[in-house]
């Protein structure tokens, strides 16, 4: 073959590879007509009517479009692109809010510039322009991304003043009742259906959950609980020592501590209000605890268990106890429980009778840390151990324990395996949690060790990074096993774009994605 020959023929190769694409699909839950299925298509006869041959699909469903982390599609599509590892110049996506609904614009433009920036146009096959890079392109575009993310921010609006109106009503949004109490299910028209036990949850759209006085019994250990400490001036500590004395369990079957009985004492659910709103999570931002006139509050929204003298009582003895030490008081007491104890943790303020809780040493001095340092305490990893463990226990079995009943009440079915402690959902897959605690290094960073459960090879792992303190979840990582090539991982403040893309900062999603399973490739 001639020169001229094969020139011909790496030409039409040339524009062969140049009709080659990668189709990128994402559903959330909020129209059908965005189904993944309906996306395909559409963008097939985009394909066909231009000459594309899509040879590549990402997808991503069930998926929110706020922001890149936890969309394994939309991560590894800019991975692979990065890294060069494409057989194809072009990406098709159905529209705009299909690409991303991000609340920053410039973000939803970063990734597509890194596409462009090797080479690789996106071309969304719905909209009415071409993505020419022309001015009025340019204009168009940039406006339907604010539009995109508009209209999550009006839709967070709407879903939070309907949370606000049931709130009102007297509604419950989730969670544990509390000892003392029940949850009712009610139906449509108000008619009671029945006391939801633990694990349950409402199935029909329209039904509501309230708040209704529990068993006699657990109602007169509840008023105990206030007159002991109000009348009979004692600590958190002495009533929580007192019931478990008495082999009296929490609503959740567990022995009493101090922070227990202080919930106990501090929620307005025990004098019938409703309260939502302390902290809040909207548009996957981070979590904010919110001031109390940003709370919303029903009023005599359920039949109260216990007095509104008593419990305000209770209220103002908690209040003045931080209220009246000074920053040299508290740090005095810090000091003297230091002696006692030989180190300083947030479990041993809170175990301490006369000392604020571990929050108010976090708000009055900026953080613990910064306290401990204060009383001259360098926390020394060795000495926490045992605490820390036995508080990593509970947390363990709380995210057990939330874990079924949040695939639960999205429709999945779940299985647990308490000799084991893995989950089953949907005959289908199995998860097991591992927690991580956080330390320390001599240079002040942090790090998270990972050691997974290979003996039980479940298909996922579920890894709960705590907080600096160990006392609160930080984040989550969801972990096909399928993946992992090693039994131990470490992990820093900031990780990498492929770990990342299994990052949840709360467990919401993971329970809406088990609960569609097998939609879920597991191999």
């Amino acid at each position: 073959m001639g020169a001229a020959a094969l020139g011909w023929a790496e030409n039409d190769r040339g524009k062969e590879d140049n009709r080659k694409a990668a189709q990128y699909v994402r559903m959330s839950t909020e129209h059908q007509r965005y189904s993944t299925e309906n996306q395909a298509d559409a963008i097939q006869r985009y394909a066909e009517e231009r000459g594309y041959q899509i040879i590549r699909t990402y997808s991503d469903a069930g998926k929110s479009g706020l922001r890149i982390q936890g969309r394994a599609g939309l991560t590894q599509l800019i991975e692979d692109i990065e890294a060069g590892q494409t057989a194809f110049k072009t990406v098709l996506v159905y529209d705009i809010s299909r690409w991303g609904r991000f609340q920053d614009a410039d973000e939803s433009a970063y990734y597509e510039y890194i596409c462009k920036r090797a080479g690789i146009s996106v071309e969304y096959c719905a909209e009415q322009f071409e993505n020419d890079g022309s001015p009025m392109s340019t204009v168009v575009k940039g406006l339907k991304r604010a539009m995109a993310g508009e209209y999550s921010r009006e839709l967070s609006q709407k879903v939070f003043a309907g949370q606000s109106r049931l709130i009102e009503l007297g509604y419950r949004q989730g969670g544990a009742p509390g000892f003392g109490l029940r949850r009712m299910l009610i139906d449509e028209a108000g008619k009671p259906k029945g006391i939801l036990s633990r694990g349950e949850h409402k199935s029909i759209q329209t039904d509501r959950v309230t708040l209704v006085p529990g068993p006699d019994h657990e109602i007169a250990i509840v008023n105990k609980i206030f007159e002991s400490f109000v009348h009979d001036g004692q600590s958190e500590v002495e009533i929580a020592a007192e019931l478990n004395a008495r082999r009296i369990k929490t609503d959740l079957g567990r022995s009493w501590s101090p922070a227990v009985v202080r919930q106990i004492l501090t929620n307005e659910k025990y004098i019938g209000n409703n309260i939502w709103n302390r902290n809040s999570f909207k548009l996957k931002k981070r979590h904010v605890r919110n001031d109390p006139s940003n709370w919303v509050r029903a009023v005599g929204a359920f039949q109260a268990i216990v007095s509104t003298d008593l419990f305000e009582a209770a209220g103002a003895i908690i209040g003045a106890r931080s209220q009246r030490m000074s920053d040299e008081e508290m740090l005095e007491g810090l000091k003297d429980t230091l002696e006692q104890h030989g180190f300083l943790s947030g479990f041993v303020i809170n175990e301490a009778p006369a000392l604020p809780s571990s929050g108010a040493y976090q708000s009055r001095f900026g953080s613990l840390l910064r306290a401990y340092s204060l009383v001259g305490f360098k926390p020394d990893r060795d000495y926490r151990y045992i605490e820390i463990n036995k508080r990593l226990r509970g947390v363990h079995a709380d995210i057990i324990r939330d874990t079924i009943s949040g695939v639960e009440a999205v429709g999945g079915q779940v299985d647990h395996n308490p000799q084991t402690d893995t989950i089953t959902i949907n005959e289908e897959f199995t998860v097991s949690v591992v927690i991580a605690r956080c330390m320390q290094t001599g240079a002040g960073a942090f790090r998270w060790n990972i050691r997974l459960d290979t003996g039980q090879l479940p298909d996922m792992t579920i890894v709960v990074r705590m907080g600096q303190m160990n006392e609160l979840p930080l984040d989550y990582y969801l972990l096909p096993t399928f993946d992992m090539t090693k039994s131990k991982l470490r992990l820093s403040e900031n990780n990498g774009l492929s770990l990342d893309a299994y990052r949840f900062d709360d467990l919401t999603h993971f329970f809406d994605m088990a609960a569609r399973a097998p939609l879920l490739e597991v191999a």
